[in-house]
């Protein structure tokens, strides 16, 4: 149905529109297109509209994203219609007026296109319009921007009223182009896709620079002594101190992934005057608030402050804020409201650092984020000539407990086993570590890709689908700074640690005559020294989170039963395995779990192989190194070869969930070595 030269049409001008942040926000608004097409049941032609679906994105929008729906059926719906009151009832109606499949599942906004009298229609949200939308004098500023090209529609809640309030204003206005929806965004039409889209950026360019020209300066008052913005590196330092104590509050009622952002619009607003005032007025668009909540969890003491005292100040505005969460929910809730789905902030505001936000993944933290800075916009224009008038409290009550949002989030598929976890991965660049950072990905986890070779970490974070996925850090785990380095890239980009894999390693295969003292300190510098520093920092920042948190070393069978011509590694894979019943004991009473894995034997795809100890091991084992895997698979008790993949699946079975009472534990993975049976 997509390629009906309408929807191509609609297609071609949703992602234009969609692809500048200037237009709307990620998922927000819709477009739509009418159109003739052929009707395979009647053979006649039927007047179709094609409308982007429920939870779609302008910029990324398919044709499985649009719902395709009949005209006559959905205009007919206005015969049947309830009113206001009832008007809920409206979106399941959508479903009799689906043509053939129907498409994507028609979204509530669908009856403001379809009643709408023009063949194209745009429903955005560009900060610009939101500012005059959210003006306590919207109304007249609104007339004085546009004359009468544009009108003005009060705040209604989005649905079937909606619709037939924008059309009625339309018909009102024959030389209107859109309007401005009070408190919300802007509607736009055309006859043609060309026109519809020309006159959308007509709306909100005009707006821009309207704001830009009759504003004032500094809407948001003057700089406060002491609140402006610390250096870059400080800056970015201080959040990374901080982030794992802020997940910590942000994950009381459900654990949560992090976003900082450090923006000049961010770090500006903080800096200023009215900051504190703004922000406890909350967002308003119902985009922003469904993303963002309410408002707001806001620091107020300035950046220079010391940590410890930012650190007690934030848990006590925490408290704050879920007994102010759970007294506006009481306030407001109906008998009939869903169950308050927790009352913890999703923003974290910090004068002079920056702007943490959190969602169920990694994308949704950012896009609140993003929210929140068209927030910052949309209050700065609107302060700017005038006064940041949000819609009422009970309103945005009404929109954060819908029935019909409601229902959105249970239809949402069960997080995987490790949603909201993040992972830190050393030696993920290659072999056993890459296959575990792809395991923990593909379970729902967020990964930091640590390794040496910052290209291979690199090219396995792209694998794992990016920045929203994956990120890379380049790291001697011999260096205790840049370990320290690797956990602030992993707090900056996630919010916290929860999960670290100690894989790190070389091997060296020599007799104990030909083992130098520099062979024995670099395999212990690296694997036994390394593992102690990277589990000494993963501790420290899980017991900040109080989120609890697993420590899964990568030891192996040599740590129990060891072959000929390899002191130094078996001794040092000795080393781990007893640090694994040392730190186990230890940090129990945090909820850290520490575990290890005892692979043998894993020739194909290891890094340490094919960089000269398969050579090494084949040599003392006398058989050719192409052969050594199957040499390996014959001298165990199920006679299978054992690749990274299974070590990968033994960290998953440790961390996964099922085994929430399990520590101190050493996995084999070595398809049977009799003589390493633990005893």
């Amino acid at each position: 149905m997509a390629t009906h030269p309408e929807a191509a049409a609609l297609l071609a001008r949703s992602h234009r529109l969609g692809s500048d942040p200037r237009n709307t926000n990620y998922a927000g608004g819709n477009a739509s297109a009418k159109g003739v097409d052929h009707d395979p049941v009647t053979g006649g032609d039927v007047e179709l509209m094609w409308v982007k679906g429920s939870g779609g994105d302008l910029g990324t929008l398919t044709g499985a994203g649009l719902a395709v729906l009949r005209l006559d059926r959905l205009r007919a719906l206005v015969d049947v219609y309830p009113g206001v009151e009832r008007e809920d009832e409206m979106v399941a109606a959508f479903d009799y007026c689906l043509h053939g499949k129907g498409g994507a599942a028609p979204s509530i906004d669908t009856a403001m296109h379809g009643l709408v009298d023009a063949p194209h229609v745009d429903h955005l949200h560009p900060d610009s319009g939101i500012a005059l939308a959210c003006a306590a004098d919207g109304q007249e500023l609104t007339a004085e921007c546009f004359g009468d090209t544009v009108a003005w529609v009060p705040w209604r809640r989005p649905g079937f009223q909606l619709g037939l309030d924008i059309a009625a204003v339309k018909e009102a206005n024959p030389r209107a182009i859109g309007v401005v929806l009070g408190g919300h965004g802007i509607t736009a039409w055309g006859g043609t896709a060309e026109e519809c889209e020309r006159n959308s950026l007509h709306i909100i360019r005009t707006a821009e620079a309207f704001l830009a020209e009759r504003g004032r300066p500094e809407p948001f008052g003057p700089v406060l002594d002491g609140y402006g913005a610390l250096p870059e590196a400080e800056r970015r330092e201080r959040a990374a101190a901080l982030a794992p104590y802020v997940r910590a509050l942000a994950s009381q009622d459900a654990p949560q992934v992090g976003h900082f952002t450090d923006t000049e619009v961010v770090l500006d607003f903080l800096a200023r005057a009215e900051h504190p005032r703004l922000a406890a007025l909350g967002t308003s668009c119902p985009d922003h608030f469904l993303r963002t909540k309410v408002r707001p969890l806001v620091l107020d003491l300035p950046p220079a402050a010391p940590l410890e005292q930012a650190v007690e100040r934030l848990r006590e505005l925490h408290a704050a804020y879920r007994e102010e969460y759970a007294v506006y929910y009481a306030r407001h809730a109906a008998p009939d409201s869903p169950a308050m789905r927790g009352a913890d902030p999703a923003i974290v505001l910090v004068p002079g650092v920056g702007m943490f936000s959190f969602g169920r993944d990694k994308q949704t933290a950012r896009v609140a984020g993003e929210f929140y800075v068209n927030a910052v916009n949309v209050m700065r224009g609107a302060e700017a000539v005038s006064r940041y008038a949000p819609i009422e409290e009970a309103e945005k009550f009404r929109i954060e407990y819908w029935a019909l949002e409601e229902a959105k989030l249970q239809r949402m598929p069960q997080p995987r086993p490790l949603a909201t976890r993040v992972a830190l991965v050393t030696g993920a660049g290659s072999g056993i570590g890459r296959a575990v950072a792809h395991r923990l990905a593909a379970e729902g986890a967020c990964v930091v890709v640590a390794d040496l070779n910052g290209e291979n970490a690199g090219k396995v974070a792209e694998e794992l689908g990016g920045a929203d996925r994956a990120v890379a850090v380049t790291v001697d785990v011999t260096d205790e700074e840049q370990i320290a380095a690797a956990f602030r890239a992993a707090l900056l980009a996630f919010g916290g640690v929860d999960l670290v894999v100690n894989n790190a390693g070389i091997s060296i295969s020599k007799p104990l005559l030909e083992t130098t003292a520099r062979d024995w300190d670099l395999q212990h510098d690296i694997m036994a020294r390394g593992s102690f520093l990277v589990s000494r920092e993963a501790a420290r920042v899980m017991i900040a989170q109080r989120l609890g948190g697993d420590i899964v070393y990568i030891a192996s069978k040599n740590a129990v039963f060891a072959g000929p011509n390899n002191i130094a590694y078996s001794a040092t894979k000795a080393d781990q395995a007893h640090q694994v019943r040392l730190l186990a004991a230890e940090l129990g009473e945090h909820g850290i779990r520490v575990n290890g894995v005892n692979p043998d034997g894993v020739v194909r795809g290891s890094g340490i192989f094919a960089g000269g100890w398969g050579a090494q091991r084949a040599a003392v084992y006398g058989v050719e190194e192409e052969k050594l895997g199957e040499f390996y698979a014959r001298r165990t008790l199920l006679k299978r070869e054992v690749l990274p993949e299974h070590v990968a699946n033994a960290v998953f079975a440790l961390t996964g969930g099922d085994l929430t009472h399990t520590t101190g534990l050493h996995v084999p993975v070595d398809a049977g070595v009799a003589a390493a049976f633990l005893r």
